[in-house]
């Protein structure tokens, strides 16, 4: 069963920059499609960022901000997300997810959608 692991979250001020890291396991592949999306008490879910054999999508709320990357060497799979000058409307809990089905194109459709495996989550708070 694939497992995924947040952790990077954490308190800053606005302007300032996080990493999150995602450490998936469970399974002996690579994983091919991943993403990242974000949720505060009272709001919908929002896709922030996927990553498909390489290629990368994102929210046009963090469009040039934030930067989704895998990293696959060595056996390892880890997800990331830089996100730089943060807003206070970036606050919320953050997860990790993937899928096993690859989808055969990449576009926003794959931002809105429910992932079968996902994070605990970790939270990012940022501050006025």
């Amino acid at each position: 069963r694939v497992q995924l692991l947040e952790s990077g979250g954490g308190s800053v001020q606005a302007g300032g920059s996080l990493r999150l890291s995602c450490t998936a396991s469970g399974y002996g592949y690579r994983r091919d499609f991943m993403g990242w999306f974000r949720q505060t008490p009272g709001k919908e879910r929002e896709g922030v960022a996927v990553i498909r054999v390489g290629s990368t999508l994102y929210a046009d709320s963090v469009k040039g901000r934030f930067t989704i990357s895998q990293d696959n060497a060595n056996n390892k799979n880890i997800l990331y997300l830089q996100m730089n000058n943060l807003k206070p409307e970036d606050t919320a809990m953050y997860y990790c997810a993937t899928d096993d089905m690859v989808p055969p194109s990449i576009g926003p459709w794959l931002l809105d959608r429910d992932w079968p495996y996902r994070g605990q989550g970790t939270q990012v708070t940022v501050s006025s």
